[in-house]
């Protein structure tokens, strides 16, 4: 049987592009993905926060006195979940914890800073997600949780942070270096 990598040397051998053209291309890629996934993140928080109109209306913002997780949590969730996330629905510690991680980790990525960090908390928030529609509308077991979940991996696993972003610097910080994890 042939290796992954004898199978992507075939596929690749007319490839006549020099290395480092394709690996700063493989990283801008990564940046952009980054970039991209962050935003998806930090929009959610602001439309929640002051109701632009789009998923969120102006009187159920929450700077309005709404509840980010009230509505979905109340009326969306299907699935042998249910019972747990209606319970959760509306709680000022859930909305809290919806609200600052939105926040977090779309700043974070955006930034590129605390890829590890956000990668962890923006896959465990994904997966919840996933969980809470199960099982998912358009097919049975994946949906786009999932794969965004993968994705946050991938980019804190490739350091993507350090091209188009903060993280060499971040890197660099005395705390992070004592503390590889906050990379």
């Amino acid at each position: 049987m042939e290796t992954m990598t004898a199978t992507i040397e075939r596929a690749t051998a007319g490839n006549t592009a020099p290395k480092a053209t394709h690996d700063r291309a493989v990283r801008y890629l990564l940046a952009g993905t980054r970039l991209a996934l962050g935003w998806i993140f930090l929009w959610a928080f602001l439309d929640k926060m002051f109701g632009f109109g789009l998923a969120t209306e102006s009187k159920n913002a929450w700077i309005n006195g709404g509840s980010p997780t009230k509505g979905f949590l109340t009326f969306g969730v299907t699935g042998p979940f249910t019972d747990v996330y209606t319970a959760i629905a509306g709680a000022a510690w859930a909305d809290w914890l919806f609200m600052v991680g939105l926040a977090g980790i779309g700043v974070a990525l955006l930034l590129g800073i605390g890829m590890r960090v956000a990668a962890v908390a923006g896959g465990l928030l994904l997966v919840l997600m996933w969980t809470a529609v199960l099982p998912p509308e358009n097919n049975p077991f994946m949906d786009d949780h999932l794969i965004y979940a993968a994705v946050l991996a991938v980019l804190a696993l490739v350091n993507a942070g350090d091209t188009a972003g903060l993280g060499r610097v971040w890197a660099a910080l005395p705390i992070v270096r004592r503390m590889p994890w906050l990379r």
